[in-house]
């Protein structure tokens, strides 16, 4: 490889920007969505630390982890580097409550947060290098996410973990310092290494992608620290990542307004622990359970129309977990009529399974209308007296309309760590 970056290509030009951008021209606005995104995933992280999948994981990779050098957070213990990030990855995502960017649908939280905590005791590096590697890493992963959607992730890529990982390393080869030529390496290991399905939404392995994206990006940027290479057009290729995963990659999109629109601007939070697409129509029977407070057994029919996301993402209609309640339609409707609430518990094991709201589950029913919002839902209930009850929602909380200002989210965060 040559000793320095001569290609004008995209991934020469999205490394040379997460390389060199000078904090100075990092707005004020962009700093403070990338402390955001920080915040929200170490609640996240925390609130997720005691989760059995978790454990199990812990202690099935004991065995081959090395020197504790890192925070485990929400757990005893440290680890070494590159385990820590993949841990704290799996904490960060697990109870699907992490940040989105709303355009991609890429949870950016749970793959940089990791690597910033791995990091975070290097020489040199302060709260002030963790907000910028944040932003650099969440620009190039939800700007590679614009470029190969909408087709990679109807094609079955879980994109937070393919596209993550490219992020994850652009961020810690900020910490690292790494040159532009480096930080081609970085990019174009990390993109060799991005996989993930969606097929595994709705169990354990689900958060693994996310968790492995953190590690796996970790350890490209420390590899091009020392010397490793890579393709530097690892990206655009007949034979990289956007081809190969495409169907279609677009150049200009991944580039398009790069240091001058900034892509974590975009990233939203979410209110309720679950798949984003369900909030609003949570939101529209929270509505109903808040003003008329039904009964369960008074409830009739619960009827939808929703996005058809919804249907894809979020179809399942007989949960028998957290994980599968937290991408059921059917369940996130019930357990917010039936308990006027969709926090973490609403969404736990013992909900899943709640005969009450199985009941009420087999009672509600979904219609996809293609010209509805993604951030929109109609819900109309029908009641054993007769009489039927509709809330429209056209922006769910936590939306571009309508996002959670920094008093939710900080209050968010300590419920989270409070228990």
């Amino acid at each position: 490889m040559n000793a320095n970056i001569t290609s004008p290509g995209p991934t020469a030009a999205l490394a040379g920007f997460a390389a060199t951008c000078p904090a100075v021209e990092m707005p004020v606005t962009a700093r403070a969505a990338a402390g955001r995104l920080l915040l929200n995933a170490l609640g996240c992280a925390v609130g997720g630390a005691g989760d059995p999948a978790l454990a199990r994981l812990r202690g099935t990779l004991a065995p081959f982890a090395g020197p504790p050098e890192v925070t485990l957070l929400g757990q005893a213990g440290r680890s070494d580097a590159a385990t820590a990030a993949l841990l704290n990855g799996y904490a960060a995502n697990i109870l699907d409550f992490d940040d989105t960017h709303l355009a991609t649908v890429i949870h950016p939280g749970p793959v940089l947060l990791p690597v910033a905590v791995s990091l975070a005791a290097r020489p040199g590096v302060d709260g002030a290098a963790l907000i910028e590697a944040a932003l650099i890493g969440c620009e190039v992963a939800c700007r590679l996410g614009n470029a190969v959607s909408p087709g990679h992730y109807a094609r079955g890529w879980h994109i937070t973990a393919t596209c993550g990982v490219v992020g994850a390393a652009a961020a810690a080869g900020r910490l690292l310092r790494l040159d532009a030529t480096r930080m081609g390496h970085a990019l174009g290991i990390a993109a060799t290494q991005a996989s993930g399905f969606t097929e595994m939404l709705g169990g354990m392995t689900k958060s693994l992608s996310i968790a492995r994206a953190a590690r796996d990006g970790l350890v490209a940027a420390r590899l091009a620290e020392g010397g490793f290479t890579a393709s530097l057009r690892a990206l655009e290729a007949p034979r990289g990542f956007g081809a190969v995963l495409g169907p279609a990659f677009d150049a200009d999109r991944l580039l398009a307004g790069l240091g001058r629109h900034w892509e974590t601007e975009d990233n939203a939070f979410k209110p309720y622990p679950c798949g984003i697409v369900l909030h609003p129509l949570i939101d529209a029977c929270l509505q109903i359970a808040h003003e008329r407070r039904p009964a369960p057994d008074a409830i009739e029919r619960v009827d939808l129309e929703v996005h058809p996301l919804v249907m894809t993402l979020c179809g399942r209609t007989a949960p028998a977990s957290s994980l599968e309640a937290k991408l059921s339609h059917t369940h996130a409707a019930a357990v917010a009529l039936a308990r006027a609430e969709a926090g973490v518990v609403a969404f736990g094991d013992e909900a899943a399974v709640d005969p009450t709201l199985v009941g009420l589950r087999a009672r509600v029913h979904a219609r996809i209308d293609a010209s509805m919002p993604a951030d929109a839902a109609r819900v109309r209930l029908r009641l054993a007296s007769g009489e039927t009850v509709e809330r429209f929602v056209p922006h769910a909380t936590g939306s571009r309309e309508r996002p959670m200002n920094g008093a939710q989210l900080d209050a968010k965060f300590r419920s989270r760590c409070e228990p």
